[in-house]
């Protein structure tokens, strides 16, 4: 017998998702948008510092990286480094300059009018004075063409590598001492390798 209110059989029951299905499918949605978000900041974060770090090379610092040993121990071959653009130049400082067409990096030791004197041993004495020089790991004469005591010409700046006994620098007439017009500016920050970044004194 037909019952006319009687609703037809269906092939299948219709599920209804568990709360704790609905919870991770919701998870999942917040970590998708959560991960875009991430992404767009930390895309947004590096044009920021390309920015800046273009502006920084084109404008106030120098990048270049170490090629050779001259400076060791302060300085390793590879290492990359930042020159501070600057004419004023201290004793102690590493001081970059250009010579042949590239900048070398060499520690200023004596200005205009000082008497520069460096002994068989290789101990540096400026004004009579010898200087403390911790960064060396040996203190070595080396190639030397001047005859001491040497008086720093005006307008000029004396030079020597960290490793004296191969480093070329103003004890070699080629080189000579560094007129204020070669010089690029000071070493201030080491970029590379990342366990020795940071500020060079």
């Amino acid at each position: 017998m037909f019952m006319a209110n009687e609703a037809p059989e269906t092939s299948g029951k219709m599920e209804i998702p568990s709360i704790e299905s609905l919870r991770e499918e919701l998870a999942r949605e917040e970590a998708k948008h959560s991960f875009r978000r991430t992404l767009w900041n930390i895309a947004g974060i590096l044009v920021v510092v390309a920015a800046i770090s273009a502006l920084m090379a084109t404008r106030l610092f120098v990048l270049i990286k170490i090629n050779g040993d001259s400076m060791k121990p302060t300085l390793e071959d590879g290492e990359i480094v930042f020159i501070r653009q600057t004419k004023d130049i201290e004793k102690g400082d590493i001081v970059g300059f250009y010579y042949g067409g590239r900048i070398l990096l060499k520690r200023a030791i004596g200005s205009a009018g000082d008497d520069i004197d460096i002994d068989q041993d290789g101990t540096v004495y400026v004004n009579g004075e010898k200087i403390d020089e911790p960064y060396l790991d040996k203190k070595d004469l080396g190639k030397c063409e001047l005859e001491f005591p040497y008086q720093v010409p005006e307008g000029m700046i004396f030079v020597l590598g960290d490793n004296r006994a191969i480093s070329i620098d103003s004890r070699i007439k080629s080189i000579g001492c560094v007129e204020k017009d070669q010089i690029v500016g000071k070493a201030a920050v080491r970029a590379w390798p990342l366990p020795r970044m940071g500020i060079m004194h």
